[in-house]
């Protein structure tokens, strides 16, 4: 079995290798220079709409959580402080307004609280940015230790092989078979009590969410440890740790950064989710998922207080996952193929069955009669050995 897993794992390298050889090739064709596998994946990654367009939005999203109300001491341009209590105006009702008077709206204005108020006056544009903080902030150090994590779980797992990889296998379904979710709020709750604020939450989700990068990588190594440049570096008297972090992960880099972003992505609803059941971020720090869990109450009175940190959560989520489809795509033009392929093929069936439909209709028309004469068949008055 993990001999024709293994073949499996090098046909597909070598199709990779060679589509970007092709892609290469064309390029050079086109524009009269050669261009090395870091050039071709940064092409294909800005190429990719969905991708870039993420990248604008996740950039506007964390530049307007940082700079609106300041970090970690620096001020912000936001006036109001998600801390402080005010005088409820207009009901707490949002202030922003984006339609113009000439379409019958207020005006282009963003006002004095332009996401409302909550019940005790607390500007709600200051509360949902800072959420929005801490959700990044987590999220990324989710990714940072699950990638580290299930990475170097993997290579050292399909490196040596063995009771090694037994051992850590075993760990790795031991994790797996345990629900996330209910993993995730135990540890959660015992990480509230350690000081340090979110980071000890972070760490703790990170450590939770490794498994299956661990497998993915393991995978790889396990077909690259047969390549000629490790049994090279071995011959050379290279120790393992070198081979591993030298040879081995360089060469798994794509797999790596793709699951990092599909982890902060994972990592955004987890702690969504364990902050709205009461075991993740808890007051008088502010997540998004904790403002969600805190006026669930008031959706049907004042929705404005779900609406922003909703929309919030997903635009990070969706941000990151389609820049995750786009680092896929370029570091595995496979990937890109199949998916037009797809396309092309969901495009082209109705047509394709209609064309087949009016081949089988012509054929039809124009066959001939069981009894009509033979006018394609040999000539029967001809001579012996003769065809007309």
């Amino acid at each position: 079995m993990t001999t024709t897993s293994q073949t499996a794992q090098q046909a597909d390298q070598q199709q990779s290798f060679d589509l970007a050889e092709a892609e290469d090739a064309k390029l050079r064709a086109k524009t009269g220079k050669s261009y090395s596998q870091g050039q071709l994946v940064r092409k294909r990654f800005f190429a990719h709409k969905a991708a870039m367009i993420s990248l604008v939005v996740l950039s506007l999203v964390t530049l307007l959580a940082f700079t609106s109300i300041g970090f970690a001491g620096i001020p912000g341009w936001w006036d109001k402080s998600y801390l402080d209590a005010a005088t409820v105006q207009n009901g707490g009702r949002p202030t922003l307004s984006l339609v113009p008077q000439f379409l019958g709206g207020e005006g282009i204005r963003w006002g004095e609280h332009p996401f409302g108020q909550d019940s005790t006056g607390k500007d709600w544009f200051a509360l949902v940015m800072r959420g929005t903080q801490q959700s990044l902030i987590i999220a990324f150090i989710v990714g940072i230790v699950s990638t580290a994590l299930g990475a170097l779980i993997g290579a050292v797992s399909g490196y040596f092989g063995g009771w090694i990889d037994s051992l850590l296998m075993r760990l790795t379904d031991l994790v797996i078979v345990i629900p996330l979710l209910v993993l995730a709020a135990v540890l959660g709750k015992m990480s509230s009590q350690l000081p340090g604020g979110i980071v000890p939450l972070a760490i703790v989700l990170g450590l939770v969410t490794w498994t299956a990068l661990a497998r993915l990588v393991r995978g790889e190594v396990l077909s690259l440890r047969e390549k000629e440049f490790v049994s090279a570096a071995v011959a050379m008297g290279a120790k393992p740790g070198r081979i591993i972090f030298k040879h081995l992960l360089p060469n798994t880099v794509g797999v790596i950064v793709v699951n990092a972003t599909f982890a902060i992505a994972a990592a955004v609803l987890l702690e969504t989710s364990l902050s709205y059941l009461g075991f993740g971020v808890r007051p008088p720090e502010s997540s998004l998922g904790l403002l969600i869990s805190q006026y669930q109450n008031a959706f049907t009175t004042r929705p404005w207080l779900f609406w922003w940190p909703g929309m919030m959560i997903l635009a990070i989520a969706l941000s990151v996952n389609f820049l995750g489809d786009g680092l896929r795509d370029a570091f595995d033009p496979r990937q890109s193929n199949a998916a037009r392929r797809r396309r092309g093929l969901a495009g082209i069936s109705g047509r394709g069955k209609a064309a087949q439909q009016s081949a089988h209709s012509d054929q039809a028309d124009h066959a001939p009669r069981p009894d009509a004469p033979d006018t394609d068949g040999p000539d029967t008055d001809a001579p012996e050995g003769a065809t007309r």
